[in-house]
């Protein structure tokens, strides 16, 4: 049975940033409206909402544009595209901590395409592949 345990080392992104295109998981602050029903339709003050500190998958990035084309440096994206930057820079919801995703189960890649999927989590159809190939 593959061993489904691992260990993440979390990075403080204060002190270093992922190299460019490394998807992590990444720890990211914020505050988030309180229930918006019972208050005027009025924007809050910056202090207002619950805060919030929790993990999201997302990959860093040197350089991005976002759609409405603003230009981003040294950022963490979602992947809805939202933009977070490193903790006690500028911004609503910043990334204090970020580890590297792990390698997919048993696996020492993060990804695997096509023809090599079913086969990478299916055992038997691993066999079968290989038995191909081998002949």
């Amino acid at each position: 049975m593959t061993d489904l345990h691992t260990v993440v080392t979390w990075v403080d992104a204060r002190e270093r940033l992922p190299s460019a295109g490394t998807p992590v998981a990444a720890a990211i602050t914020g505050r988030h409206p309180a229930d918006d029903a019972a208050e005027p339709a009025t924007a809050p003050a910056p202090a207002s909402g619950e805060e919030f500190w929790l993990v999201r998958p997302m990959h860093f990035a040197t350089w991005h544009r976002s759609e409405d084309g603003t230009e981003h440096t040294d950022c963490f994206v979602d992947s809805d595209g939202v933009v977070r930057l490193p903790y006690g820079l500028a911004g609503a919801e910043t990334v204090t901590h970020w580890a590297e995703l792990p390698t997919l189960p048993g696996a020492t890649t993060h990804i695997v395409l096509g023809e090599d999927v079913r086969p990478a989590f299916h055992p038997r159809e691993r066999e079968r592949r290989d038995r191909g190939r081998a002949r």
